[in-house]
């Protein structure tokens, strides 16, 4: 009798051990599945994953699929920020904090972020009620600073000031609230500098919100430090505050923010992930200016130990033969002679075309390059031919005189083919006299286009 009393309480001791989070999706999406991840830094763990379970309710008369999941969380899960993504199209996520309790919610899987309602979880209901709050009383406040910055004439003083009180209020009292739980550091800061006294022009108005920006934020608290936060007050600080619609100038603030960005970290494994973060925000536009800035005054800078070999050469070799990029370098022999294309000097202007005589594309349109620059001295064409064999390259390089032609064995696995992305043919660079690459047209229309110009 002793022993089975002490196995139903081991099972019920292990049962209550277990942590839950629920989730309910209405509407439901096309997809089944949803990813639980831990986030760590500029970086998300992978913790487990599970399906969606459709049902179907009445609303208002009516059936509406709804989806709905569950996660069984061990009683050692780690306490802090964790995400569930269940679309990897549209930004598909939801942050939430896990504290040792079960977590309960439901959304509208296209606002995860703004619907999400808490059923459970002290933590989480606490600091959704808070954004809430603040964000509505914070907006009261805007509107009357906006009004002013829009017409000076205006005299809004007071009513300034009683906004402002409001919002100061509710910091204050969720402040208090929050005393001893996790969520406190994110209330602390999300506190906004709004200055006692309404501001009357736009430039003193931006020039606070930029230099005060990060003020209340802790660079080195560790329960901001491996969430969403900072890395999505970096994002607003470098890729909306500060701009400019003048492409050099915000090519200069970019710089800026990201210095100040820097000036504020100083844990060393956590700097390495946002410089990793931020290369990856700037190749989303092909930024190389910036990411070689990043590079060269941060990531290199790291300790050795630190940098990623596998991050640098990858970033490298995607980037090596972009616009504005000297083209990488390579070598062949052309009627006895050994070439090299930054040693090249006959022409004003290079077309480099990789093509293949397997390509049927290639056959057509590749002659049709030949005729339409037959006539223009000031462009020289290298054209790289990626072939299994020498064969059919032998015959039909004849029927394009005058080009330097280069064969590239081993056609998709050839070196220099990889070294400048190659995916299709033909492809398309052309070079200033220098090397530099000046243009990625994409079709022979987009050639003609280009020197039809000149």
């Amino acid at each position: 009798m002793k022993k089975i009393l002490a196995l139903i309480f081991l099972i019920s001791s292990f049962a209550q051990a277990q942590y839950t989070v629920n989730g309910t999706m209405s509407p439901t999406i096309d997809t089944d599945w949803v990813i639980l991840y831990k986030i760590e830094g500029a970086t998300q763990k992978f913790i487990q994953n599970t399906k969606i379970k459709i049902d179907s309710v009445a609303i208002q008369g009516k059936k509406q699929a709804i989806g709905s999941f569950s996660f069984t969380l061990p009683e050692n899960t780690k306490v802090g920020s964790y995400r569930i993504t269940y679309r990897l199209e549209n930004a598909g996520f939801l942050d939430f904090v896990f504290n040792k309790e079960d977590v309960n919610f439901g959304f509208h899987p296209e606002y995860a972020n703004q619907t999400v309602t808490y059923t459970t979880s002290k933590e989480n209901m606490l600091y959704k009620d808070y954004v809430d709050t603040i964000s509505t009383a914070q907006a009261t406040l805007d509107s009357i600073q906006v009004a002013v910055l829009q017409n000076q004439g205006l005299n809004l003083k007071n009513e300034y000031k009683e906004a402002l009180k409001k919002v100061n209020n509710i910091q204050k009292g969720y402040l208090e609230a929050s005393n001893g739980m996790y969520v406190q550091p994110f209330i602390k800061a999300s506190k906004r500098n709004n200055l006692p006294e309404i501001i009357e022009t736009p430039e003193n108005y931006m020039s606070n919100m930029i230099d005060s920006f990060f003020d209340p934020i802790d660079f080195n608290n560790k329960t901001l430090v491996n969430s969403a936060f900072i890395t999505d007050k970096i994002t607003d600080y470098v890729f909306y505050i500060n701009y400019s619609p003048d492409p050099a100038t915000q090519q200069k603030l970019y710089k800026q923010s990201v210095d100040k960005v820097f000036s504020k970290i100083g844990n060393i494994s956590y700097k390495k992930e946002i410089i990793e973060f931020l290369i990856n925000q700037f190749e989303s536009d092909m930024n190389l200016e910036l990411i070689d800035y990043l590079f060269d005054n941060y990531y290199y800078k790291l300790p050795t130990n630190l940098q990623d070999k596998e991050f640098k050469e990858g970033k490298e070799a995607l980037f090596a033969a972009e616009f504005g990029r000297i083209a990488p370098d390579f070598t062949w022999k052309e009627d006895g002679k050994q070439l090299t294309l930054s040693k090249l000097n006959d022409a004003e202007n290079y077309l480099l075309i990789f093509w293949s005589t397997t390509c049927s594309h290639c056959l057509t349109e590749i002659p049709q390059v030949h005729t339409f620059l037959t006539e223009n001295d000031q462009v020289k064409v290298i054209a790289y031919s990626l072939e299994s064999d020498s064969y059919g390259w032998n015959s039909f390089k004849k029927t394009l005189p005058n080009w330097h032609h280069v064969l590239g064995l081993n056609k998709w696995e050839n070196k220099t083919a990889r070294t400048y992305n190659i995916v299709s043919t033909p492809s398309y660079f052309i070079l200033d006299t220098n090397k530099k690459i000046i243009a990625k047209p994409e079709h022979f229309k987009d050639v003609k286009l280009f020197f039809n110009k000149k």
